[in-house]
């Protein structure tokens, strides 16, 4: 991964707290809706639900790893 740069570090100081947290719940939410159009893509007969399961399980699987 590239370091953070000088510039990037200060925008996200000046965002604070909250903005830095709107910023990582956003990318979570892209994130799912990303895993979700691959589930339906692969599985286009499966039902609403059985989509949101799979992605509630590939996003816990994947959460916090390394």
């Amino acid at each position: 991964m590239n370091p953070v740069t000088d510039k990037e570090r200060e925008c996200l100081r000046r965002m604070g707290s909250v903005g830095r947290l709107r910023v990582a719940f956003g990318l979570w939410d892209f994130a799912r809706d990303v895993v979700a159009t691959a589930v339906r893509s692969r599985h286009p007969d499966w039902s609403a639900e059985q989509v949101r399961e799979a992605v509630r399980t590939r996003m816990r699987s994947h959460a916090f790893q390394p």
